[in-house]
This record gives structure tokens, sequence and C-alpha cells, in this order.
């Protein structure tokens, strides 16, 4: 018997990183998972290394087209007949630069991607979880939602909007058996860390090692943690142990927030 028994789970983003190490906990918890990604390649690798048959399902499109976004939802219910863990963990952000220099596309594209996604699927979500009186909405956030980087605005930003929607839910829905979380990642070397991280970090002036030490260096285990560290604390939140929580930003950064 696995803590998420019977339960079904959808993740954007879920063909890489983050979100595959969450699709893959929550498989071994007895979820049926449905796993979005924009890469149909990269998907049918995806459900070979998951190894669930029927257990998980694909569903492809970009989350930064609201259509999309609620298709997803809706297909997931489709799938399996009900929606009980969202986990919008799709995400990133180009064209970082300092805030004289950014341009209106790439902050506009950055909270799309994040923010907007986020917000168009828990809508649609809720729509679900509200009837039944259940459900769990686990929004991927970051340590810079806490904090603000240098070079880093339009990333900043959209997390800190992820954050304020995460606090504002969970008060509207906190009596129907829903509870709405952020996990607040620091760095961790995922591939789209590897993608994103150059460009992010000469927009700070620093190499991508340097990028990656600095990140290791301001928390106080001196190292980044692992996808695996998030998905743990994500089955936790999914599970009925996380019932009582809510409303609540997780850090998951080796102690580099302050707050």
């Amino acid at each position: 018997m696995g803590v998420l028994d019977g339960r079904v789970a959808c993740i954007t983003g879920g063909t890489r990183g983050i979100g595959l190490a969450i699709a893959k906990s929550f498989l071994e918890e007895g979820a049926r998972v449905v796993v979005n990604g924009r890469d149909e390649s990269k998907a049918e690798r995806t459900l070979a290394e998951l190894g669930a048959g029927d257990q998980v399902a694909y569903i492809p499109g970009d989350v930064k087209k609201r259509e999309v976004c609620e298709a997803i939802v809706d297909g997931t219910v489709e799938r399996f007949g009900r929606i009980d863990i969202l986990v919008p963990n799709a995400g990133g952000s180009s064209g970082n630069a300092p805030v004289a220099d950014l341009t209106d596309e790439a902050m506009q594209d950055a909270l799309v991607w994040n923010f907007w996604h986020t917000f168009w699927t828990m809508r649609r979500a809720f729509h679900y979880m509200i009837p039944q009186q259940w459900g769990r909405v686990i929004n991927i956030s970051s340590v810079e939602g806490k904090v603000g980087k240098p070079g880093l605005s339009i990333y900043v930003v959209s997390k800190h909007a992820i954050n304020g929607l995460t606090k504002s839910a969970a008060h509207e829905v906190g009596t129907l058996g829903i509870t709405v979380n952020a996990l607040c990642p620091g760095a961790i070397e995922t591939d789209t860390m590897m993608e994103q991280g150059p460009p992010a970090a000469e927009s700070m002036g620093l190499s991508y090692d340097g990028l990656l030490d600095m990140f290791a260096q301001e928390s106080a285990i001196k190292r980044l943690n692992d996808v695996e560290d998030c998905a743990a604390v994500a089955t936790l939140l999914a599970s009925d142990a996380g019932a009582g929580i809510t409303g609540s930003l997780i850090s998951i950064d080796g102690g580099t927030a302050p707050y």
C-alpha cells in the first residue's frame, strides 16, 4: 500500500528534472500520473523510463497557452476519471538582464511561462477538486521567490507572483479539503539549469560554474540540492499526512532563504 493509492496526479513539465522525479515518487506510492511536455520523442523515453504501464499517461502541449493548460487538466480527468493532485512544474526564463536593459517581451514570457501557467492549471483543477472536497496543489516556485538577485529580475518577479497566488488560494479553499503549497527549490543542476544557466550567469557577470558555486556557497550545506529532495517533499504534501500544511512556501535550498 502506497500513501497515494487511488490518487490521480497531473504534472506539467513532467518529462525531465524535478517534474520527472516527482512523477517517479508518486508512481512508487501508488498514484496514477499524467505527465505533460512539449517534446514527444522525450516523452516516449520518459514513459519507458517510468515503466508504469497504464498507470501513467502523457499529454503533449505548450503551457504558455491557456487552452493547453486547461486541456491538460481536462485530459487527466478524461484519462483517469478524476484529478487529486496538481503539480504545475513547467517553467523557466530567458532574456535575463539588469532591469534597465530588460525587454517587455522577456518579462511577459517569464510571467506566462511561470505564473500564468500555474494560475491557468490551478483554476481549472479547482473546478474538479472543489466538488470532490479533496485536492492537493503543489506549485513549483523557487528560492528566488523569496529573495532578489541582480540580473534575474524576470525570474524573481514571476516566482514571487506564484508565492502570492499560493497563499491567497490556500485561504480560499482551506475548508474544502484542498491544500495549496509551493516548493521553493534552490539551485538544482537539471538539464533545464544547464540550458538556462549560462545566459543567466552571464547576466550576473559570472561563468556557469561560478553561478553554481555562488548558489552552493549561499547555502548552509555548501552544496546544491537534487531533484529527489524535491520529490520527497512533494510526496509528503500530496499524501494525507500533508493535510495540515497549506499556504506554505517550503524551501528546499539548504538554508539559503532568509525565511
